[in-house]
């Protein structure tokens, strides 16, 4: 299956913000890394991969200088996540109406590789998944990237971060359902989170009494979509810049492939 990649470079850090140094009121995404801006990694990785028709990327415009070996269109920053995503979508559903699905990729996960990206398309059932979900297992995160300090989620025999690489369905993007306002109202309000999971699966993760799939159906039912939980082999995927220690880790790591 072939998607279209839509990719989040609307990302601007605020005064105050670790990263504000590196960006000065400039979108994170342009922050060089080990010679690139932090994006232009995720471009090239999308470009060899094999999944990938064309990209769009959202909240930069043809003057920031990053390139793509497919097909690409830039869509301007509408100020916000959930917005930026449906800003997206829609060139997507615009360049290619019979698109269905399409690759939700942060700017900000400069390690993914073309591999990865042909996995994570590779997990996606056509017709009964809305959103597959990546979630990377604290040992394959700690083991790759020991000093990440990542925040993980405490399941029934299992810890987890999420990955930033998702695959989803246009329709539900472009629903008028609320579905993504949702989300974007819970996104810092812990106790909105948990009412849209539901305050007894939110018990049940506390006391680690809820596995991955348990999360991922009632989840699916408290918010009226077909989702579904992976555990990605892949640390490259939770691996994104957040903090300067995380700017200087991925910095690290692309300088060393680079070498070989």
């Amino acid at each position: 299956m072939i998607f279209d990649a839509l990719v989040t470079a609307g990302g601007v850090p605020e005064t105050g913000d670790s990263l504000y140094e590196f960006t000065q009121g400039k979108s994170k995404a342009l922050i060089d890394v080990a010679g690139k801006p932090m994006v232009q990694w995720v471009l090239d990785a999308l470009s060899e991969a094999k999944s990938v028709g064309k990209v769009v990327i959202v909240g930069l415009d043809e003057s920031s200088g990053v390139t793509s070996k497919k097909p690409s269109a830039y869509v301007p920053n509408q100020g916000g996540m959930i917005s930026n995503i449906r800003a997206g979508a829609n060139k997507i559903k615009e360049i290619n109406p019979k698109a269905e699905y399409t690759l939700i990729v942060s700017s900000d996960i400069p390690t993914i590789t073309a591999a990865m990206v042909d996995w994570v398309a590779d997990q996606v059932r056509p017709g009964e998944d809305d959103v597959v979900y990546n979630v990377i297992e604290r040992s394959v995160m700690e083991a790759r990237f020991p000093n990440s300090k990542r925040t993980f989620t405490k399941l029934k025999g299992i810890e987890v971060c999420g990955g930033d690489l998702t695959p989803a369905a246009l329709n539900l993007i472009l629903s008028d359902t609320g579905f993504w306002e949702k989300l974007a109202a819970a996104r810092k309000n812990p106790l909105k989170q948990a009412a849209l999971v539901g305050f007894d699966l939110l018990f049940l993760a506390l006391i680690r009494a809820l596995t991955l799939e348990d999360a991922a159906r009632r989840a699916s039912k408290n918010l009226n979509m077909r989702g579904r939980g992976v555990v990605c082999p892949y640390a490259e995927l939770g691996m994104d810049v957040d903090k300067t220690h995380h700017l200087e880790i991925v910095r690290g790591d692309l300088e060393r492939r680079a070498k070989h």
